[in-house]
């Protein structure tokens, strides 16, 4: 009889080790929610309201895998279309930590705050980010796109 309890004690006691183990590491997992999904706006104030930005396809259509156009308008915070303005263009996949396959950037002016991006690629499908660093005579500002594929 005295077997028996010590196989009962040792059982539970290696059932308390193992829930404490299985507690910890599931306290410890990182949250495997998904993400919401990302506003997809094509319209947006930029970060410290200087700016009014808009962002769409120059063709009306994206395709992944091919490089396309894209046409950033810019206005003011009163209306004003945005001339000689300056813009770097970065971005990603937040959830891939990685860049843009291309170097994006402002091949032209088209009037009335209209800027061409040209060599814009999304080699996979997902959600990606575009952010533009935009300098103009009304200041230095930022906005950031996200796109889904």
């Amino acid at each position: 009889m005295a077997a028996f309890w010590r196989y009962l004690v040792a059982g539970v006691g290696l059932a308390a080790v193992l829930f404490g183990v299985l507690t910890v590491v599931y306290m410890t997992a990182p949250n495997t929610a998904p993400p919401a999904a990302p506003e997809t706006q094509q319209t947006k104030g930029s970060e410290k309201g200087l700016f009014v930005a808009t962002f769409a396809p120059e063709n009306g259509t994206v395709k992944q895998g091919e490089l396309h156009d894209w046409v950033l308008t810019l206005k003011t915070a009163a209306g004003t279309p945005v001339e000689g303005a300056i813009i770097e263009v970065s971005g990603g996949m937040p959830q891939h930590a990685h860049g843009l396959p291309t170097s994006p950037r402002a091949t032209d002016y088209l009037g009335e705050g209209r800027y061409r991006i040209s060599g814009v690629k999304f080699s996979m499908s997902g959600w990606w980010q575009l952010r533009f660093a935009i300098t103009a005579p009304a200041g230095s500002d930022t906005v950031l796109f996200n796109i889904v594929l």
